[in-house]
């Protein structure tokens, strides 16, 4: 039997309206229902249900989502070293001027759980919270070049290898053979293969029992972070970073 047969397909609907509305706040019934091919009586029973449980608000005729998710983002966090994480991340921002993150290793994912930007001007669309595919960010090189060689494999297989741009890595050989030789500089690298226009510099963080916690990401545009920038200058600040957390994470 697949993973997927275990999927309860109500559970599923309800999350996909969940994170249409959080792409599209304000968005309606029927809106919604066009989006996810869905029955507008069926997204009405989703939406009536998560607005009764105070997860999504109702303002006219748009649904927003409600203030009680801040609770379980609140709880998700508080099982992550941040207070290791967070001063060493502030401190690559304001070295580097540019966006610095630290992705977390999440099941066959990883999640962008800490992300501070210089500016405002900085802003790159992600925020905390948002998905990093494994094969297609820095970051998420990073943490998948180190996974145990048959939980990397298992996630290879189950990702599709999306192309997010037509610089996306989608070749498996070809990724394959990057995620080598990410292991053997502990560095990597997303030229533009997730967002146009962005590049990207990870290191990961290794846990006490060989497996990636996650990775430090930093994130500029190509116009600022390319050539011997991104290659050298920026890489070892990313990689000290990273050992950085790694130590601390060891000691404690």
């Amino acid at each position: 039997m697949t993973e997927n047969a275990y999927r309860v397909s109500t559970t599923e609907t309800s999350f996909r309206i969940v994170e249409a509305i959080r792409d599209d706040p304000g968005v309606g019934v029927s809106q919604l229902a066009r989006d996810l091919d869905l029955s507008k009586g069926a997204v009405h029973k989703h939406l009536r249900t998560l607005a009764d449980l105070g997860y999504l608000v109702r303002e006219d005729d748009g649904y927003y989502l409600g203030n009680r998710f801040l609770s379980l983002g609140v709880r998700a966090r508080k099982r992550l070293p941040l207070e290791v994480v967070r001063p060493v991340v502030r401190d690559l921002t304001d070295t580097t001027g540019h966006v610095a993150n630290f992705i977390a290793h999440e099941n066959d994912r990883g999640v962008y759980t800490l992300r501070i930007e210089p500016t405002e001007d900085a802003a790159t669309g992600i925020v905390e919270g948002d998905v990093a595919p494994l094969h297609a960010t820095a970051g998420g090189k990073a943490i998948l070049a180190f996974l145990p060689d048959e939980e990397r494999s298992d996630v290879l297989d189950g990702s599709g290898l999306a192309a997010y741009t037509d610089k996306t890595i989608t070749d498996r050989r070809e990724l394959e053979r990057e995620l080598r030789s990410v292991r053997d500089r502990r560095v990597a690298f997303d030229r533009e293969e997730f967002r146009e226009g962005y590049q990207c510099v990870a290191s990961p963080v290794i846990g006490r029992d060989g497996d990636p916690v996650g990775a430090v990401s930093v994130t500029g545009s190509d116009y600022h972070m390319s050539g011997k920038r991104l290659e050298e200058d920026v890489t070892g600040l990313v990689t000290s970073a990273a050992k950085s957390i790694e130590n601390d994470l060891l000691s404690q």
